[in-house]
């Protein structure tokens, strides 16, 4: 069983080792985190210099001129400036002896004159070992507290835990990324975005990291870039128009991908915009409640979408309603949804509204806010092989009316082109024949999909080796 440690016992344990020895560099909320470890006693072994270059003008001299000075980017010319010149300046008296470190951060912290979203960019860069190559841990985090000198508080607290996990747990995923919450609370403070490097993570996929984060509940959303490398979603969605396209994608499908085809294609003739980003949303609300969730089965589905070219959204909201109020937070483009149909029963379903402020008309509202619309795609009755639409749907009595104006005012759609010979098809019958050894799945998946399953032996695919 691990002990959990409090701030001050991280700062002194790390002063107390003679070989860890660097640098702080803050900007933007106080230099917080250095100040734990000069109050924690012993200071003098763990660091070399601490600064913080407030002054744009000052700034820019030490690191160079920026478009954004509270960015990934400015933190990585802050990461890169002053582990270089540690290194040039103590390497050849310290460097057979120490493992150094440097430990920068810039941030956007509360005060008299800024109301905006309180946030942050967090890193730290280290040698496991002497002499050796450096590894890195680079974090955004959103301050919740009210109050400037709370937000100070806490950053100072989450960056005592950055650097006392990134030398003591950077083997242990689960553990590393526990440990960053040590003293703070989801009230304060939110981790959104974590990216890992270097020889002490070589053992790990770096892509698991930011999935940990959804599952502990540190943030709402991780976002994947077509390439599976990870984006700070408020970054990259920023002015985009948006189509979302929510399912388990375990894995995806033909019917996925028509629905994602004929959904952007309404989109804009609607919207009259010629740019749509399509985002494949997929959630962990429901296998979170039941302490089920397998990281390296949302990586496999993350790596499938990525190879169909798309972005892919892992999230962990229950609603539809909620999903796209989030999205909305991150873009002031139009957003739009395409659903499947049986989508659209769990939509109006009273049961998901238990939890939700203002219940199933809050929920309702949420989704179709401001312009949002839902396109919504066809299932096929197997009954009568008959078409079922929005005007088919079954709803509660009292729910009726509200689907009747939402259909009057254009707020949902029925999709009326689609693949007929696709629109059938459903991802559970599909895992099941891939995990049985049937043949005839091929058909019903990308050509792409279908041969990253079996070379990769997805889903429990029964491969010889």
């Amino acid at each position: 069983m691990e002990i959990s440690l409090d701030t001050n016992q991280k700062a002194f344990e790390i002063n107390l080792d003679a070989k860890i020895y660097g640098t702080f560099a803050e900007i933007g909320a106080g230099q917080e985190v250095a100040r734990h470890f000069f109050r924690a006693g012993g200071a003098a072994g763990t660091i070399a210099k601490s600064m913080s270059a407030y002054d744009m003008a000052v700034s820019d001299a030490i690191y160079g001129k920026s478009g954004r000075y509270v960015s990934h980017d400015r933190l990585l010319t802050m990461l890169d400036h002053e582990y270089r010149q540690l290194k040039e300046r103590l390497h050849e008296s310290k460097g057979k002896d120490s493992r150094f470190f440097v430990f920068a951060d810039t941030v956007a912290a509360k005060s008299f004159n800024y109301n905006a979203e309180c946030h942050g960019w967090l890193g730290v860069r280290f040698q496991g070992e002497c002499c050796g190559s450096h590894s890195e841990v680079i974090i955004h985090v959103r301050m919740l507290d009210n109050s400037n000198l709370q937000q100070q508080e806490a950053l100072g607290i989450i960056g005592v835990n950055l650097i006392y996990a990134a030398f003591n747990s950077a083997g242990k995923r689960e553990s590393f990324i526990s440990q960053l919450m040590d003293g703070l609370s989801l009230d304060r403070i939110r981790i959104d975005y974590i990216h890992v490097s270097g020889p002490a993570f070589k053992e790990t996929d770096s892509r698991l990291w930011p999935l940990e984060l959804v599952k502990k509940s540190f943030c709402s959303a991780i976002l994947f870039d077509h390439d599976g490398s990870v984006l700070q979603p408020k970054d990259a969605l920023y002015k985009k128009n948006i189509l979302i396209c929510r399912g388990s994608y375990r894995p995806p499908t033909l019917v996925n991908i028509d629905m994602i085809k004929m959904g952007v294609e309404q989109f804009k003739k609607d919207s009259k915009e010629k740019e749509v980003l399509v985002l494949p949303e997929i959630s962990m609300n429901k296998l979170k409640e039941r302490g089920v969730v397998e990281s390296e089965d949302f990586l496999a589905r993350v790596d499938l979408l990525c190879k169909l070219g798309y972005q892919v959204l892992i999230s962990s909201f229950e609603t539809f309603g909620d999903l796209n109020q989030y999205i909305k937070s991150c873009t002031n483009g139009q957003t739009a949804f395409v659903l499947g149909y049986y989508n659209l029963q769990e939509v109006f379903d009273i049961k998901n509204y238990e939890q939700v402020k203002g219940g199933v008309l809050g929920g309702i509202g949420h989704l179709t806010s401001g312009e949002t619309k839902l396109y919504l795609y066809p299932a096929k009755n197997e009954d009568d092989d008959s078409i079922l639409d929005s005007s088919k749907a079954e709803l509660p009595n009292d729910l009726g009316h509200i689907l009747s104006y939402l259909q009057s005012s254009g707020k949902i759609v029925d999709l009326k082109k689609f693949n007929k010979n696709a629109f059938h098809i459903w991802s559970r019958v599909v895992i099941k024949m891939i995990q049985n050894g049937e043949s005839g799945w091929e058909e019903m998946v990308p050509d792409t999909v279908a041969k990253a399953v079996k070379e990769k032996c997805l889903f429990d695919y029964p491969c010889d080796t």
